[in-house]
């Protein structure tokens, strides 16, 4: 169990590094703080993200839709700094 939630993590790390240079193109980024025991992604956005009236849309329609369509596990991506 242990090593899924493990390979799990790394997996959604992975995609974070993906989505993360679209991010730093406007001056913001994003922090992968862990995958809770019932698949909700926690991460911290930084930068221009921690304060744009638009991160939230940035992480639904961005983020999170990107790892779900990778990982289909992952129930929800939340940004524990808004």
């Amino acid at each position: 169990m242990e090593d899924d939630k493990k390979e799990l993590s790394q997996k959604v790390q992975n995609v974070i590094d993906q989505v993360r240079p679209y991010l730093q193109q406007d001056g913001g980024d994003i922090n992968f703080i862990e995958v809770t025991d019932d698949n909700i992604v926690n991460v911290e956005l930084t930068g221009a993200c921690g304060s744009c009236p638009f991160s939230t849309m940035t992480l639904k329609n961005g983020v999170e839709a990107t790892l779900k369509k990778v990982l289909p596990q992952i129930k929800e991506v939340v940004a524990i700094n808004l």
